[in-house]
């Protein structure tokens, strides 16, 4: 099974160095020199790691036969894609790939139906599930243990507990107004 495990960003210096959008929990695993990472587009690669190094709070990358500028300019905004064995876990407890919560039911705390993970949309901030509901529409739930109190890949579903407005229109609107009316 392959998981997206970086975006390859802008080139830095004139060396063949590139910025890295990281997008796994493991990057000393799945970024190491040495590893070798399919692409998309496919004709950016394989890429094989050469070196790599932290710089300024952002990961550096060195590929094999990518030694100036204008080669490592050429891979801006290509995906770094690993091999993973589709039996493999996520070290921590709480963590889970893309590929175990896609398709997963999604129902309330009392077992009201939501609907269907079709979509993990992996934001700066935070993960939200994209979901699609009985009736075709689509409701994006942030995944944050506050309101993803469960998941539970046995029963395959995520069991939330959202807050008023999430999914239904039970949002109370509060404005400081009405406190003088």
């Amino acid at each position: 099974m392959q998981l997206v495990v970086a975006r390859i960003g802008r080139a830095h210096g004139i060396r063949g160095e590139v910025t890295v959008e990281v997008r796994t929990d493991e990057p000393e695993l799945r970024l190491a020199p040495g590893a070798v990472l399919a692409t998309d587009p496919a004709s950016a690669g394989p890429l094989t790691i050469e070196t790599g190094r932290v710089h300024s709070g952002r990961l550096l990358l060195r590929f094999e036969g990518v030694r100036d500028r204008n080669a490592a300019e050429a891979l801006r905004n290509t995906l770094l894609i690993a091999e993973v064995d589709p039996d493999e876990l996520p070290e921590g407890e709480d963590e889970y790939y893309d590929h175990q919560l896609i398709d997963l039911d999604v129902v309330t705390e009392d077992g009201v139906e939501v609907g269907r993970i079709t979509e993990i949309s992996h934001l700066p901030t935070q993960d939200l599930f994209v979901v699609e509901r009985p009736d075709g529409t689509e409701v994006m739930i942030p995944f944050v243990e506050e309101i993803v109190t469960r998941i539970d890949l046995e029963q395959q579903r995520a069991v939330i507990d959202p807050p008023p407005g999430l999914i239904d229109d039970r949002a109370e609107i509060v404005s400081s107004r009405d406190e003088g009316a």
